[in-house]
């Protein structure tokens, strides 16, 4: 094959995935992440090799590595998709006078409330941003992340130390969680609260949460042990609940007036300690997308550094 017709030939997708591959270190990695079979990425980076008619990768004791020509290879490849994130950032805006896309991943398990708090500075802007939301499980969307699918990932936890995502957390801010509940419920229980807390319908999260387990160390601190006749994953569902006159439900402070509102319900009381932190992960260091770089500095001067200062 000449290399006009390699050229014409060339499968990005199989150098997408080549140039996954030898930045996280491996195929296993790799196809975690992308969510494919061992056996089949392997594939994939054959078929660039034959196109190539070069060898890429070389086994050097249990490691996977690049040959000489493929640490070439994997240059080019690092240029070519960082040409290309800026291309599509050109074609949504920055040049064509059309919305910029704004594509952000958010953890399934955060709250509705919160999260549109979060985002509404993007579309503020005097730019135009068109904004694309997906949500889905954490790994998921760290994984689309590391793809360049999506600009950033919301989430309630950093990248852990270690992890094969190479990405960076950003810290937007913390706020307090409180008890809410309906009117009636909420004046029988707020005297002598939290003691009142004793045997009282309640509504929390899943054990697994990091919420609940601060919640439970809160209820052993005060040595409380109320009635949880339900428990859920999605925080939204709980309000709703916890709105229907069910039994009380934690909620975060900073859209206090937002949860009273929507759900008409009132405020109890505050759980002191028990707070929630919340991250923008990005793969660059820096935040540029002028929508990410707005809710970054929306939500520490604004959202939580008012929270704070309440």
């Amino acid at each position: 094959m000449t290399s006009r017709q390699a050229l014409h030939r060339l499968n990005y997708h199989h150098l997408q995935y080549y140039w996954l591959v030898v930045r996280e270190g491996g195929l296993v990695p790799a196809a975690k992440l992308l969510r494919l079979s061992h056996p089949t990425l392997s594939t994939q980076i054959h078929a660039l090799e034959d196109q190539l008619g070069e060898k890429l990768l070389e086994k050097v004791g249990r490691k996977l590595v690049p040959t000489e020509m493929g640490k070439i290879v994997y240059r080019y490849a690092e240029d070519i998709f960082a040409l290309g994130h800026e291309m599509i950032e050109t074609v949504y805006g920055r040049s064509s006078g059309q919305p910029l896309r704004l594509n952000i991943g958010i953890v399934d398990v955060l709250p509705k409330l919160v999260v549109r708090r979060l985002l509404e500075p993007a579309l503020r802007l005097a730019q135009s941003i068109r904004l694309a939301c997906y949500e889905d499980r954490y790994e998921r969307l760290l994984g689309d992340l590391a793809a360049h699918t999506l600009d950033l990932v919301i989430s309630d936890a950093p990248v852990p130390p270690g992890s094969n995502i190479r990405a960076f957390n950003h810290v937007l801010g913390e706020t307090e969680l409180g008890l809410f509940g309906t009117p009636d419920v909420v004046r029988k229980l707020r005297r002598d609260f939290p003691r009142s807390l004793e045997g009282a319908r309640m509504l929390l999260p899943l054990e697994r949460s990091p919420q609940r387990r601060a919640l439970n160390q809160w209820f052993d601190r005060h040595d409380v042990r109320p009635n949880i006749i339900a428990e859920f994953e999605d925080s939204a569902l709980l309000k709703v609940f916890g709105a229907g006159g069910f039994g009380v439900f934690p909620a975060q402070s900073v859209v206090t007036r937002e949860i009273i509102a929507q759900y008409r319900v009132a405020w109890l009381g505050r759980l002191e300690g028990v707070r929630e932190r919340f991250y923008a992960i990005s793969i660059e260091r820096k935040l540029k997308h002028p929508g990410v770089v707005a809710i970054s500095n929306s939500a520490r001067e604004d959202l939580f550094g008012r929270a704070e200062q309440r």
